[in-house]
């Protein structure tokens, strides 16, 4: 199967991508590599591509141009939309990966527990007990277990979106990605997501992360990717970008922030 690497340790692996919606140029050739168990965050001024960088990496939007090579599966951007075999390979990624966003999009219909297995049961074809067993343990991984009959109305923005990490954690992704997964809590509320991230950094998941949470890129990246323009202007370990040794861009993009 040519489209499968024969390297397992670099889940992630972009070339060229490119994206534009009408006359917006979004993307303009992001290049950008990721090994096993690392985390990397992904910071930027709005408008600067990460959302769209993000959401191209399991194909919610459709590149223009470029590769992306994620778990093991090289997907052709300029046709990922239009040939059969391309389409067949996206539905292989999203199998292996899982996405959390920042409008937690659980079903409102569904309790806390029911959103969490529904991929279980009608993706995987798991058996509900096993797949109810699976869920009150993740559950109970994200301090939830005593809101497992709970529908989201119910929730607070903190605890959908701990639902949503337990649901995405469900499926075993080898990589998850998280699209500003704090920006829509009140403060009070931030830091109990961003502890079970950092539990997921340090268990070993391979992570990306666009967030403007500047402690939990010290605390727990790998690796800060600064975007502006539509491309990677900055790839350094925290310690770099956060220090002295950082870009004047990087300082003056951090100093506009209030963590």
């Amino acid at each position: 199967m040519d489209h499968i690497t024969t390297d397992q340790n670099i889940p992630v692996r972009v070339r060229g991508l490119t994206k534009a919606f009408g006359a917006n140029q979004v993307l303009r050739g992001v290049d950008l590599t990721v090994a096993k168990g690392e985390v990397v965050v992904i910071m930027g001024p709005s408008g600067s591509g990460k959302t769209t960088f993000i959401r191209s990496l399991n194909l919610l939007e459709t590149p223009d141009g470029g590769t992306v090579e994620v778990c093991g599966i090289a997907i052709d951007g300029a046709q990922a939309a239009s040939s059969r075999h391309e389409r067949r390979k996206v539905a292989q990624i999203r199998q292996k990966t899982a996405m959390v966003f920042q409008s937690f999009n659980l079903f409102p219909h569904m309790t806390a527990l029911g959103n969490v297995i529904e991929g279980l049961v009608s993706v995987r074809g798991m058996a509900r007990g096993p797949a109810r067993e699976r869920g009150r343990a993740l559950l109970d991984r994200v301090g939830l277990l005593a809101k497992e009959d709970a529908y989201p109305a119910r929730l607070s923005g903190g605890q959908k979106q701990r639902v949503a990490i337990a649901r995405a954690l469900a499926m075993e992704p080898e990589v998850i990605f998280f699209d500003e997964p704090t920006s829509a809590l009140d403060p009070e509320l931030r830091d109990e997501v961003l502890k079970i991230m950092r539990e997921l950094a340090n268990d070993g998941m391979t992570m990306l992360v666009v967030t403007h949470e500047t402690r939990f890129a010290r605390d727990a990246a790998d690796r800060i990717v600064f975007m502006e323009g539509g491309v990677v202007v900055e790839d350094a370990p925290p310690d770099v970008f956060f220090g002295p040794q950082a870009s004047e861009r990087s300082k003056q993009f951090l100093g506009q922030l209030h963590d």
